[in-house]
């Protein structure tokens, strides 16, 4: 009898997770508490390997998927030519059938139904590939909440499954986490005030709480982390000679609903994004929502409203 009291009193007070038979009932509290939820070898090595094999041929031209933006540093093209040693991201792969393999996993959307409900769109993907860092920290992303991208609301029906595709650990630059502040309220971002330290769409939070806890999220190859959009987190830089690689996706309900992002803190994110793609696409009309409809790609149930 005890343990069915137990789960009625839960969807009583857990507001972070829906009723499901995948997760415990120590695991949703988790997440409760903390915003995240970290799944120990949940992608296989040889489907990771397929990743890694992808994003090489990527980096190299020999694939192209549509609407990819391939982000680089420029200054160690004339060195490297066209490798992995040279892309830092690949994001938006969502035409790329192998990768977006990611997306589709049953043993990743069993974990994404608990937090979304059983109608799941894939929002938003991307292949990290950390690159080697010097003294000029190009690529650590600060601190900041995932949700400052998302003209797309409720909040808390978005999740990001994130995967290390190697360990990654506080040398190669793992993700850092302050658990419970995927409580609060989003906040105001912008680029940080670091000399020559800034990429395109690297946004962190105006005012970092400093006295709130951080947790290094250790993670071996195939782990995998399930977060809340508005758990502020980031990553260090990669002090290793090593490539620190991650593949990840946003999914929402697809019961979720796009927002006017004008008059608010998400405004310049919306400008700076549209005209990306103008200069991309050489296209003079194009709105925040077609962008997002665009990336968007049903992986389960059936799709309402995004």
């Amino acid at each position: 009898v005890l343990p069915r009291l137990t789960s009625v009193s839960s969807s009583v007070c857990l507001s972070y997770t829906l009723d499901n038979d995948v997760l415990t009932m120590e695991q949703r509290q988790f997440y409760e508490d903390n915003g995240y939820l970290l799944i120990r070898k949940l992608v296989s090595d040889e489907d990771i390997e397929r990743f890694r094999k992808e994003f090489v041929r990527i980096c190299k031209r020999e694939v192209k998927p549509p609407g990819a933006m391939i982000m680089k540093k420029e200054s160690l093209r004339s060195q490297y030519g066209q490798s992995e040693k040279v892309v830092n991201k690949v994001q938006d792969f969502q035409e790329d059938e192998e990768l977006f393999r990611y997306c589709t996993l049953p043993e990743v959307l069993k974990y994404v139904e608990c937090f979304t409900g059983p109608n799941i769109m894939a929002m938003h993907t991307m292949v990290i590939n950390k690159l080697p860092d010097s003294e000029k920290q190009t690529f650590l992303h600060p601190m900041h909440q995932d949700l400052h991208y998302f003209p797309f609301r409720p909040a808390d029906l978005i999740v990001c499954s994130w995967t290390a595709m190697e360990r990654a650990d506080e040398n190669n630059g793992c993700l850092v986490v302050q658990p419970g502040t995927h409580k609060e309220s989003l906040k105001p971002h912008d680029y940080p005030k670091w000399e020559g330290k800034t990429n395109k769409l690297f946004y962190g939070l105006l005012d970092e709480d400093e006295t709130i806890p951080k947790v290094h999220l250790v993670m071996e190859k195939g782990d995998t982390v399930f977060f809340h959009p508005l758990l502020i987190h980031g990553s260090g830089i990669n002090k290793t000679s090593g490539f620190r690689k991650s593949i990840s996706c946003h999914f929402a309900s697809s019961e979720c609903y796009y927002i006017d992002v004008k008059n608010t803190t998400q405004e310049h994110m919306e400008k700076e994004l549209i005209e990306m793609v103008q200069k991309k696409y050489d296209t003079i009309s194009v709105k925040l929502m077609d962008i997002w409809n665009f990336r968007a790609r049903l992986v389960q149930g059936e799709r309402i409203n995004l």
